[in-house]
């Protein structure tokens, strides 16, 4: 099944069957345990947030958006969708209709698809063009440099509004970006792309496709958390974060004919359980030091887990948050998205990757873009409050 859109005239695409699953991840189902790290709520959003925990969802109001660190485990489906509003649009408006239909999906099971929400959460990013000047203010801004093995499209490239839905019911993916399609199309929002992603049940670390478990060098505390993801500022930034989606195909089938030593080599960890190659259990940290008695690295010098590691970069720790994909077998991949509190956490190392990665050179990104993702809105501070600006 084809999910992937780049067509100027998509409005929008059909989740309603349930989506291969290859890779093995944790999710976060409805009726679970309270999950970690929960975001701090002042006495009115916990009333609203207890009417929507009664069907489930994640309420859309709050100190910071839901879908970034909460729930802690990511869902196990998910829809990332990119908007480009016209010239006349206003950036306002359309955020408070957004912002009606959000609250919407949460108070109600389903919104208005009458089927259970479970635990559905959408999460809005902001573009530059519609932040307006007020975007000069965020420290580093969002404008993306180009980067090695890219194939650049005008349409899969940059973006007006991001819009990532996640929930463990693909049914209520899908219920819930048609809604929101729906009300952004009436306010004359076009897709730019769209894809469908999905990670499977089950506890433990991230198995993407290629076999390997992934995200386990993520900001695991709420210290961390705040340090590395949430901005405390300047002023209408606070509560908020940068967010980075990119579209990222893999020749999976290429990186699986090598050798299993290879694939590891490459990747920096084992295969059976994602211990790194320096040695310890799976959730360790890479040890960059670590030696063989002849003085050769354990962890070889291209390993992606090297290059990618934030003490190698020098750039701070990114909240990944991706999912696999597969739009038939020539078209599969990693839907990656991070969240950080400067854009150059992602820059610095995908810089240091185009140097150098065993595994990249079987990667290719096919979409990118990067939005800023304000505080939760309430009924008195609207969605994307003081920094929307007028596209133009």
């Amino acid at each position: 099944m084809t999910t992937q859109s780049d067509n100027p005239s998509m409005v929008r695409r059909s989740l309603l069957g349930v989506l291969p699953v290859a890779a093995a991840l944790s999710a976060c189902r409805p009726g679970a345990r309270t999950p970690a790290l929960p975001a701090p709520r002042t006495a009115s959003q916990e009333a609203s947030a207890r009417e929507a925990s009664a069907h489930g969802a994640s309420a859309p109001v709050g100190a910071r958006q839901p879908g970034v660190d909460r729930p802690a485990q990511p869902q196990t489906h998910a829809v990332v969708s990119v908007y480009e509003l016209p010239q006349e649009a206003g950036s306002v408006r359309v955020a408070a209709r957004l912002a009606e239909v959000l609250v919407e999906l949460a108070g109600k099971p389903g919104g208005a698809a009458a089927a259970p929400a479970g635990d559905l959460t959408v999460t809005v990013g902001l573009g530059p063009r519609l932040l307006g000047p007020a975007g000069q203010g965020l420290p580093g801004g969002l404008q993306l440099p180009p980067f090695a093995r890219e194939e650049r499209t005008a349409r899969a490239w940059g973006g007006d509004l991001l819009v990532q839905v996640c929930a463990s019911d693909p049914d209520a993916v899908a219920l819930a970006d048609a809604r929101l399609a729906g009300a952004l199309a009436a306010e004359g929002a076009s897709g730019r792309w769209a894809q469908e992603g999905f990670r499977p049940p089950g506890g433990g670390p991230v198995r993407n496709l290629l076999g390997f478990p992934d995200g386990i060098e993520n900001p695991r505390t709420r210290p961390e958390l705040d340090r590395e993801v949430w901005l405390d500022g300047p002023g209408p930034f606070a509560g908020g974060t940068v967010a980075v989606v990119r579209r990222l195909r893999i020749d999976v089938s290429g990186f699986l004919a090598q050798p299993a030593t290879r694939q590891e080599e490459a990747i920096g960890r084992r295969r059976a359980d994602g211990a790194p190659l320096s040695g310890g259990a799976a959730l360790d940290r890479l040890d960059l030091s670590a030696k063989t008695a002849r003085g050769r690295y354990l962890v070889p010098a291209m390993a992606h887990a090297r290059r990618a590691n934030p003490n190698a970069t020098g750039s701070g720790r990114m909240l990944r948050r991706g999912y696999s994909y597969r739009n038939g077998p020539e078209d599969q991949g990693l839907l990656f998205v991070s969240f950080q509190r400067r854009l150059r956490t992602f820059t610095a190392t995908q810089r240091r990757l185009d140097d150098g990665d065993d595994l990249m050179r079987f990667v290719t990104a096919t979409a990118s873009g990067a939005f800023f993702v304000p505080r939760a809105f309430t009924p008195e501070r609207p969605l994307g409050g003081d920094l929307l600006g007028e596209p133009g």
